[in-house]
């Protein structure tokens, strides 16, 4: 099961990526043209953004079975990407009710920078 764990970690990575970075273009076209505010705008940012959380679940629970994991090289600088990817996420949802107006903006940053720290992620470990 670890194994398989371990190969949904690696190829769910590269789709987080994906969904991050197209949730934040959809975003920024969305604060550019109001005509193309709407629900989908969200839908698309809840998924890409739920992506990125189940992809660091899966790495937890990859370290939390395999302590020695923990200690390979490059492993802490991709753990640190998580984590990062993590508190962004808590954060952009906790200044939402202050970016009235720049929402669309904001998350489109957002996703950007999701994006950004996922290829980091990467980077370490390949």
């Amino acid at each position: 099961m670890a194994d398989a764990l371990l190969t949904f970690h690696r190829n769910w990575g590269y789709v987080a990526i994906v969904l991050n970075g197209i949730a934040g273009v959809i975003a920024l076209v969305a604060w550019q043209w109001r005509r193309f505010r709407g629900r989908w705008v969200w839908i698309t940012t809840v998924i890409a953004e739920g992506a990125i959380l189940l992809q660091i679940l899966a790495g937890t629970i990859l370290v939390a079975r395999d302590k020695t994991l923990a200690k390979q090289n490059g492993i802490r600088f991709h753990m640190f990407y998580g984590f990062v990817a993590f508190i962004t996420v808590g954060i952009a949802y906790q200044y939402r009710s202050s970016m009235r107006g720049r929402l669309e903006l904001f998350y489109g940053l957002v996703g950007l920078f999701l994006m950004g720290v996922g290829i980091r992620a990467v980077m370490q470990v390949t």
